[in-house]
C-alpha cells in the first residue's frame, strides 16, 4: 500500500498536491491503479478531484491500464456527484473510445447526455460538448440529439460555454 489516499489530501483545493508523484509510481508499477482507482471512493472531495487529474494523466501517457476499468467508470464513477469526475469521464471516454465496445458506448452517450441536459458546472458542459461533438460526427442520431442542446448553450451568460457550444454548433455544420 502506498497511502495515496493520505498522500492526495490537504492543500489548496486547486494545487495538485502529490498528484504528478503518485502517477508516476502506477506507470511505474502497473498494479499500484487499483489503489489510485479505490481514491475515488473518499469522503474528501479534493481526493477525488486529484483522482480525477490523476486518471487523466495515466490515460494519455498508459491508457492500458485504465481499459479494464472501463465498466467500473460507466457504473461506480459516473455515480459520484461532483464535478470533477462528471468532466473527467467525458474526457476519459473521448481517449477510450477505441478500447470501448458498442454497449460501452452507448452508456457513456447515456452519462454524457444526462450531464449536458441537466449539470450547470461550466467545465462539465465543456467537456462534456466536446466529447459528443467529437461522436456526433459519425452518429447520425447523437447528431440529432445534441443540436437543440448546443443552441440552448449558445445562450449561456457563461462565456466560456456560449462559446464552445457555437465552436461545437459550427463544426457539427461542415
Amino acid at each position: 500500500m502506498k497511502n495515496f489516499k493520505e498522500r492526495l489530501k490537504g492543500g489548496h483545493l486547486n494545487s495538485l498536491g502529490n498528484t504528478t508523484e503518485i502517477v508516476d509510481e502506477v506507470l511505474a508499477e502497473d498494479e499500484l491503479f487499483y489503489e489510485l482507482f479505490d481514491c475515488y471512493f473518499c469522503n474528501d472531495e479534493v481526493v477525488r478531484l486529484r483522482t480525477s487529474n490523476a486518471m487523466k494523466r495515466i490515460c494519455k501517457a498508459k491508457k492500458k491500464i485504465l481499459i479494464p476499468y472501463i465498466d467500473r467508470f460507466l457504473t461506480e464513477i459516473a455515480q459520484i456527484d461532483q464535478a470533477s469526475a462528471q468532466w473527467t469521464l467525458s474526457q476519459l471516454f473521448g481517449m477510450l473510445e477505441k478500447d470501448m465496445t458498442v454497449k460501452q458506448i452507448e452508456q457513456a452517450k447515456k452519462i454524457m447526455k444526462n450531464n449536458l441536459a441537466n449539470h450547470n458546472d461550466w467545465i462539465v458542459l465543456n467537456q462534456t460538448m466536446d466529447t459528443l461533438t467529437r461522436w456526433a460526427k459519425k452518429d447520425a442520431e447523437l447528431n440529432d440529439w445534441i443540436k437543440p442542446h448546443l443552441k440552448r448553450l449558445i445562450a449561456d451568460k457563461r462565456k466560456s460555454v456560449s462559446s464552445r457550444a457555437k465552436k461545437m454548433s459550427n463544426e457539427l455544420e461542415k
